[in-house]
């Protein structure tokens, strides 16, 4: 059929209709599907510090979760998660104004695994002691000295995030039910928390750091927290199996030093059990039980307390006693301890002088409701206690070992049924404070004739005989305190 006649039919049929011209689909430029895509990646791409976080560790969550929990233990696991971060930050072109991508990923690592903004001075050697109080005010602790800092949180939200991920791991809650909280970290950091409507401020989080190394008592020697005689014849105490009793305020340095006076244990062949809220003692010693304190649940039940520990802890076959502190009726207790075989136990009790403890002592034992007369409970604690240890922060931020007394056990003399008193052996005679502020003093002994029962308890131990020498100060004439 020709050309011709097939168009004449098509035109005579109208159910035949002349194909329309073919057209090519409408088609995008390439750069223009490249435009629109890019606009609607970076209209999604988070801008800001807060939204790069919840997206780095969504990806972090996604992608390697197990360097997530690592990275907070290993520093070298959390090198390995800020270049896995700053690799993520290139690859998805996440930028922040007046931040390098350096700088970036440090503070989502910080944010991630870290203590946020006040992550840095965690992990600064110098810091002794980190103190939020509410989102806008930093404090730290340098040298005994406390300094603000500019860290700062965004806002209550951004702390309570941070409190709740520290506290959660240690198997503690902070709520409206529970607004407080006291725990340690893995390294044996002591940590507490106070959130409203106690806080009037907003959250406030307090950070005492655990030093990375046990101090020994040469290492406070070096320190100028006590003087050679003096560190000398408290270690010889320690073997010697005398009970001492730490004192101080708070921040003085007790703990460190009954942490040093205990690693002076010798050897395998005695049976430590150390009883704290938080347990912060690390003793070298092989044979030590550590046991910790548990507070109340929501519902007020499941409290375990020091006192019930300590009545635990006699039925374990303790050789020593180590109470990381005494403030209530568990007093009672060590003093029973102290006075039935378990010579050589060690307690700290907050106070403004060595007397002021021995005082606080029979005020503690008081509290636990025994209904004993004053005149039985100073001979409790007259036969109980053998040492006081005393320190003082000064003005310079230096905490010193202040004071050491021995009790006087002898009858008559200056020793009375109403009270219990203490013959000092080694003090710090501070002579003043210098143009740079820093206080001028010395260790100096005081060479009172030993009592009897103390030349007793020496030779029994096998140790020398304690001489009261001068640390590098004049000796003095013996004073006497009273409890």
């Amino acid at each position: 059929m020709s050309p011709g006649l097939l168009r004449r039919l098509e035109r005579q049929d109208p159910t035949v209709r002349e194909p329309s011209p073919l057209t090519e689909p409408a088609l995008v430029k390439p750069d223009a599907a490249r435009g629109d895509a890019g606009q609607r990646v970076e209209q999604d791409r988070p801008k800001t510090v807060e939204g790069i976080i919840r997206h780095v560790q969504g990806r972090v969550l996604t992608d390697c979760p197990a360097l997530l929990t690592s990275a907070r233990h290993s520093q070298k696991d959390r090198q390995t998660l800020k270049a896995f971060i700053a690799r993520l930050l290139v690859e998805e072109n996440l930028v922040v104004r007046k931040l390098t991508r350096d700088a970036l990923s440090e503070q989502v690592v910080c944010e991630v695994v870290g203590y946020g903004p006040i992550d840095t001075y965690i992990r600064d050697p110098t810091v002794d002691e980190v103190m939020v109080n509410g989102p806008g005010r930093v404090y730290v602790e340098r040298k005994g000295r406390l300094e603000r800092v500019e860290a700062a949180f965004r806002d209550d939200e951004h702390l309570l995030d941070l409190i709740t991920r520290v506290v959660a791991p240690l198997g503690r809650r902070l709520d409206q039910a529970s607004p407080f909280v006291d725990a340690r970290l893995p390294d044996g950091s002591r940590v507490n928390a106070i959130i409203a409507p106690l806080s009037l401020v907003g959250p406030v989080l307090t950070i005492r750091k655990f030093p990375e190394r046990t101090m020994t008592l040469g290492d406070l020697m070096v320190l100028g927290a006590l003087g050679p005689a003096m560190a000398g014849f408290l270690e010889a105490a320690v073997r010697a199996r005398l009970n001492v009793i730490i004192s101080g305020g708070a921040g003085a340095g007790k703990t460190t030093l009954l942490n040093a006076l205990a690693g002076a244990i010798a050897g395998p062949s005695e049976r430590i059990i150390t009883i704290e809220d938080s347990a912060e003692l690390r003793l070298p010693q092989e044979h030590v039980v550590s046991l910790e304190s548990r507070p109340a649940n929501t519902e007020g039940r499941g409290e375990v307390s020091i006192r019930q520990l300590l009545r635990n802890a006699l039925r374990m076959r303790p050789d020593r006693l180590i109470i990381g502190e005494c403030r209530g009726g568990e007093a009672f207790e060590l003093l029973q301890a102290m006075n039935s075989g378990h010579s050589g136990s060690f307690s700290t009790v907050h106070a403004n002088s060595a007397a002021d403890a021995l005082a606080r002592i029979e005020n503690m034992v008081l509290m636990a409701g025994e209904e004993l007369p004053h005149a039985a409970i100073v001979d409790q604690v007259r036969s109980a206690v053998d040492l006081v240890v005393h320190l003082e922060r000064y003005a310079d931020g230096g905490r010193r070992v202040s004071h050491v007394g021995v009790v006087d056990k002898e009858p008559g003399g200056s020793t009375g049924r109403d009270r219990v008193t203490l013959k000092t052996i080694f003090r710090f005679a501070v002579q003043g404070v210098t143009a740079e502020g820093a206080v001028d003093g010395h260790f100096e002994g005081c060479p009172a004739e030993p009592p009897p029962w103390l030349l007793a308890r020496f030779r029994a131990a096998g140790e020398q005989p304690p001489r009261f020498e001068a640390d590098g100060g004049p000796v003095v004439e013996a004073e006497v305190e009273g409890g």
